[in-house]
């Protein structure tokens, strides 16, 4: 099943729009029932046929965080409202109307019947992650996060006891030395740094820490600057997801 699924994300590639965005496989409506239902969850737009505008580079932006998601497809339907009215008898089968563009659905599995993202939720690549992980249950893989690193912070949140989030620590240091990937060296770097400030602080440095990461990059930056920031915020999430999943009190990003 995965190397069908592989090979028909590779056909429908090749065979993608040069509008398409980085990281999203564009659908029509002969390919789409061939593609959706092949993974555990496809998030699919559906918009207007040459999409622009702040939602969409949000889209784009979610789309390079969850590369190394391999359970997740993401996916987008352009919708032609003159001439051929390409795709409109998608977005009609799904109730997605013009105005209403950008719309979200998330499929999962071979449930024909997808979930919405609200309308009233703001379109936002965190808000839109923070649906997925309500809805689907995939541990999502970030961009410049890594597997076991993440298993190794879901481990530490869990724990209550210093002396025990010690021992994760010095495991953590452990596997981080066995790297030979520069990128993924400073990747590690990062989840040592942050399981340290814990330690020292407490699990409210991971929420506080978040936001001022979020307030920088909001900001006037650097290029080199905000990819190095978007790098530790996409870690940040890996103790986040993991520490807000059984307390609903604390805020999902």
């Amino acid at each position: 099943m995965a190397v069908i699924s592989v090979f028909l994300v590779a056909v429908v590639c090749l065979t993608s729009s040069v509008y398409a965005t980085k990281g999203v496989i564009q659908l029509d409506s002969l390919t789409f029932d061939k593609i959706v239902g092949k993974f555990d969850a496809t998030l699919v737009k559906i918009d207007v046929q040459y999409p622009y505008g702040e939602q969409h580079d949000e889209f784009g932006l979610l789309s390079k965080e969850l590369v190394k998601t391999s359970d997740l497809l993401i996916a987008e339907v352009g919708v032609q409202d003159y001439g051929e009215n390409e795709n409109k008898d998608l977005a009609d089968r799904f109730g997605a109307k013009k105005d209403d563009f950008p719309v979200l659905l998330l499929f999962k599995g071979q449930n024909p019947e997808p979930i919405k993202f609200p309308a009233a939720e703001t379109f936002k690549s965190d808000r839109i992650k923070a649906f997925l992980r309500q809805n689907t249950g995939i541990k999502l893989l970030l961009a410049n996060c890594l597997e076991q690193f993440d298993r190794l912070a879901e481990q530490f949140v869990a724990l209550s006891a210093k002396e025990q989030q010690g021992q994760v620590l010095e495991q953590t240091r452990s596997e981080a030395s066995k790297l030979e990937s520069d990128e993924d060296k400073k990747s590690a770097d990062i989840y040592v740094k942050l399981m340290s400030k814990v330690i020292e602080r407490g699990l409210k440095f991971i929420d506080s820490e978040n936001e001022r990461v979020k307030n920088l990059l909001a900001g006037k930056i650097t290029d080199a600057k905000r990819k190095e920031l978007q790098m530790r915020v996409n870690i940040l999430q890996s103790f986040l997801q993991m520490s807000n999943s059984g307390d609903s009190s604390k805020t999902e990003l």
